[in-house]
């Protein structure tokens, strides 16, 4: 029986949240996973949004790579 292993080299998440103390959570417990997957950080895109209620909603995109 064989094995293969492949390794993640891209890896994009998207995170949502109500405030940016949690949004900034989920992005931090995320990158301790993806550590052990041997990927790191290489970009992050984020956006505010105000509903009608006025209530702000966040957003981000994190973009993880493999490090060469």
């Amino acid at each position: 029986m064989d094995f293969k292993f492949d390794l993640i080299e891209d890896k994009i998440e998207f995170f949502a949240g109500n405030d940016l103390k949690t949004l900034e959570k989920k992005i931090n417990e995320q990158i301790d996973h993806n550590k052990a997957l041997l990927i790191s950080v290489h970009s992050v895109s984020h956006q505010m949004h105000v509903d009608e209620n006025g209530k702000p909603f966040y957003s981000a995109v994190v973009h993880f790579k493999a490090k060469k």
